[in-house]
């Protein structure tokens, strides 16, 4: 498979393209069927090495936009390009290694994604004995070698994962994502299960990563003061919907999706005493009214800056980021 590198609009920074992405799911309760829509035409990019966070509440959607284009489901419908080559159509032999060729996933739970059989060794040289490395010897090297990259010790590598706290679990998880030298790496909550102290190591560590491998990350998370730190850009979820992106600073010093608001609003002051006098803010999704000719779309109030939003709220909007 050709591994082109402009995209079909002809950018050739962009390293993923999502277009109208949507992962539905039928589910049955009392023998009547009911369709959920976890990603519901959801599109954007990310550009050639930057980190794009996708956040949002539990069961926005995030997870399984992240899980669909690594095709673990296959979209409802969309389309997802990667270097410009459609990843999202019939999966055969040839595209599935294309994928596991060039993207990776860290998971959020650093103890479930761990087989509990396996030694760590065993664990992180999976990838690359799928890719053909079968010699014993340029296995353990390539081990050893990114488990020290990763913070860990060569000795680590025959023990296996109940011997590891949490955030050393989720260094092996990152040592086995990065292996075998990926483009693109989905960090689906890789945090969230830690205590404060070890999530800002583990963030450290890949943006140290990052900076040394040349890595696209797309990060998904829901505490917000992580992704402001750790990202370029942010798309807000809700609902299934990508409601609101930005650039990291813009979002936070213009938001204006009312969702958008709400999410950082929730975000605590370190001073107890200004966060008691604190309003926080409730979104709620009826004061739209969209309705026959008022249907959302995306619009662009500024450069990089898109809102999901009916023609009518575009224009209040406009007047508020000008404001």
């Amino acid at each position: 498979m050709d591994n082109k590198k402009m995209n079909s609009t002809g950018v050739e920074d962009h390293i993923l393209d999502v277009e109208h992405l949507s992962m539905y799911f039928t589910t049955k309760n009392r023998g009547k069927k009911s369709t959920v829509k976890a990603v519901d035409d959801v599109s954007f990019y990310v550009k050639r090495g930057e980190t794009f966070g996708l956040v949002g509440e539990s069961g926005c959607g995030k997870t399984t936009t992240g899980r669909t284009i690594i095709r673990l489901y296959d979209p409802t419908w969309g389309t997802v390009k990667f270097n410009g080559i459609e990843i999202s159509g019939k999966m055969d032999r040839e595209l599935h290694k294309y994928i596991t060729d060039h993207i990776a996933m860290i998971f959020q739970d650093p103890i479930a994604s761990l087989n509990p059989r396996m030694t760590v060794q065993e664990i992180i040289a999976e990838g690359l004995k799928i890719r053909g490395v079968k010699d014993p010897e340029e296995l353990q090297k390539r081990v050893i070698a990114m488990l020290e990259h990763v913070g860990l010790q060569a000795e680590h590598a025959s023990r296996y994962p109940h011997e590891f706290s949490g955030g050393q679990r989720q260094r092996i998880g990152i040592a086995r994502a990065l292996i075998v030298e990926p483009q693109l790496v989905i960090a689906d909550e890789p945090v969230s299960a830690l205590d404060v102290s070890v999530q800002a190591q583990v963030i450290n560590l890949l943006n140290k990563l990052k900076q040394e491998m040349g890595l696209t990350i797309l990060f998904i998370a829901h505490n917000l003061s992580v992704v402001k730190y750790f990202s370029d850009r942010i798309g807000v979820m809700y609902f299934g919907k990508l409601v609101e992106m930005a650039d990291s600073n813009e979002l936070f010093k213009n938001p204006l999706h009312p969702y958008t608001k709400a999410l950082l609003s929730a975000i605590p002051e370190p001073d107890p005493l200004n966060e008691k006098k604190r309003v926080k803010l409730h979104y709620d999704p009826e004061i739209h009214h969209y309705g026959e000719g008022k249907q959302p779309s995306y619009h662009e109030v500024s450069p990089g800056h898109t809102i999901y939003c009916s023609d009518e709220e575009f224009e209040e909007y406009k007047k508020e980021w000008k404001a």
